[in-house]
Protein backbone atom coordinates (compact mmCIF):
# COMPACT_ATOMS: atom_id res chain seq x y z
CA UNK A 1 0.00 0.00 0.00
CA UNK A 2 1.37 2.98 -0.84
CA UNK A 3 0.05 5.20 2.68
CA UNK A 4 1.84 7.99 4.49
CA UNK A 5 5.12 6.37 6.35
CA UNK A 6 4.04 5.53 10.04
CA UNK A 7 0.20 5.83 8.90
CA UNK A 8 -2.04 4.31 11.56
CA UNK A 9 -3.34 2.39 8.54
CA UNK A 10 0.38 1.43 7.09
CA UNK A 11 0.58 0.61 10.71
CA UNK A 12 -2.36 -2.06 11.20
CA UNK A 13 -1.25 -3.11 8.01
CA UNK A 14 2.19 -3.90 8.73
CA UNK A 15 0.77 -5.45 12.16
CA UNK A 16 -1.51 -7.95 10.03
CA UNK A 17 0.97 -8.76 7.28
CA UNK A 18 3.17 -9.41 9.91
CA UNK A 19 0.96 -11.63 12.19
CA UNK A 20 -0.23 -13.17 8.87
CA UNK A 21 3.30 -13.92 7.75
CA UNK A 22 4.08 -16.10 10.62
CA UNK A 23 1.71 -18.25 10.48
CA UNK A 24 2.16 -18.85 6.82
CA UNK A 25 -1.68 -17.90 5.78
CA UNK A 26 -0.80 -15.70 2.97
CA UNK A 27 -0.86 -18.39 0.88
CA UNK A 28 -5.12 -18.69 1.64
CA UNK A 29 -5.49 -14.84 1.65
CA UNK A 30 -6.13 -14.44 -2.23
CA UNK A 31 -8.77 -11.48 -2.89
CA UNK A 32 -11.32 -13.63 -3.26
CA UNK A 33 -10.87 -15.60 -0.19
CA UNK A 34 -10.73 -12.83 1.77
CA UNK A 35 -13.74 -10.74 0.58
CA UNK A 36 -15.63 -13.68 1.63
CA UNK A 37 -14.15 -13.41 4.97
CA UNK A 38 -14.76 -9.82 5.12
CA UNK A 39 -18.56 -10.59 4.37
CA UNK A 40 -18.83 -13.86 6.57
CA UNK A 41 -17.26 -11.40 9.41
CA UNK A 42 -20.17 -8.83 8.83
CA UNK A 43 -22.40 -11.15 8.90
CA UNK A 44 -21.41 -12.11 12.26
CA UNK A 45 -21.25 -8.10 13.22
CA UNK A 46 -25.13 -8.03 11.96
CA UNK A 47 -25.61 -11.46 13.91
CA UNK A 48 -25.25 -9.17 17.03
CA UNK A 49 -27.66 -6.75 16.18
CA UNK A 50 -30.45 -9.49 15.03
CA UNK A 51 -33.61 -9.36 16.81
CA UNK A 52 -32.17 -6.88 19.63
CA UNK A 53 -32.42 -3.64 19.55
CA UNK A 54 -29.07 -1.68 18.98
CA UNK A 55 -28.84 -0.50 22.82
CA UNK A 56 -28.96 -4.30 23.30
CA UNK A 57 -26.26 -5.48 21.47
CA UNK A 58 -23.17 -6.28 23.20
CA UNK A 59 -20.17 -4.08 22.37
CA UNK A 60 -17.75 -6.12 23.53
CA UNK A 61 -18.21 -8.81 20.48
CA UNK A 62 -18.97 -5.73 18.54
CA UNK A 63 -15.56 -4.41 19.17
CA UNK A 64 -14.49 -8.12 18.13
CA UNK A 65 -16.50 -8.15 14.98
CA UNK A 66 -16.10 -4.89 13.49
CA UNK A 67 -11.72 -5.20 14.29
CA UNK A 68 -12.15 -8.25 12.07
CA UNK A 69 -14.25 -6.44 9.29
CA UNK A 70 -11.66 -3.82 9.43
CA UNK A 71 -8.73 -6.37 9.30
CA UNK A 72 -9.48 -8.33 6.45
CA UNK A 73 -10.81 -5.52 4.85
CA UNK A 74 -6.81 -3.65 5.09
CA UNK A 75 -5.74 -7.32 3.86
CA UNK A 76 -8.06 -7.26 0.98
CA UNK A 77 -7.06 -3.78 -0.29
CA UNK A 78 -3.21 -4.40 0.80
CA UNK A 79 -3.17 -7.65 -1.41
CA UNK A 80 -5.02 -5.75 -4.70
CA UNK A 81 -2.46 -3.28 -3.88
CA UNK A 82 -4.63 -0.43 -2.88
CA UNK A 83 -4.30 3.24 -1.12
CA UNK A 84 -6.93 2.78 1.80
CA UNK A 85 -7.18 7.29 2.15
CA UNK A 86 -7.23 7.32 -1.91
CA UNK A 87 -9.92 4.78 -2.61
CA UNK A 88 -12.26 6.27 0.29
CA UNK A 89 -11.25 9.27 -0.45
CA UNK A 90 -12.55 9.12 -4.03
CA UNK A 91 -15.74 7.32 -2.76
CA UNK A 92 -16.47 10.60 -0.69
CA UNK A 93 -16.23 12.50 -3.81
CA UNK A 94 -18.46 10.42 -6.13
CA UNK A 95 -21.00 10.33 -3.05
CA UNK A 96 -20.80 14.19 -2.75
CA UNK A 97 -22.00 13.92 -6.61
CA UNK A 98 -24.77 12.12 -5.86
CA UNK A 99 -26.07 14.07 -2.86
CA UNK A 100 -25.74 17.58 -3.03
CA UNK A 101 -26.39 18.81 0.60
CA UNK A 102 -28.83 20.78 -0.33
CA UNK A 103 -30.85 17.70 -1.82
CA UNK A 104 -29.89 15.38 0.19
CA UNK A 105 -29.30 16.82 3.94
CA UNK A 106 -31.81 15.14 6.46
CA UNK A 107 -33.44 12.87 3.83
CA UNK A 108 -32.33 8.91 3.56
CA UNK A 109 -33.69 8.25 -0.14
CA UNK A 110 -30.94 7.03 -2.57
CA UNK A 111 -29.47 9.61 -5.05
CA UNK A 112 -31.75 7.80 -7.73
CA UNK A 113 -34.63 9.54 -5.58
CA UNK A 114 -33.13 12.88 -5.22
CA UNK A 115 -34.62 16.27 -6.57
CA UNK A 116 -38.22 14.30 -7.28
Amino acid sequence: MSQAPDSDIDHLTTQLRRFRDERDWGQFHQPKDLAIALSVEASELLELYLWKSSEDANVARVREELADVFAYALLLADRLGLDVREIVEAKLCLNAAKYPVEQSRGSNRKYTELGS
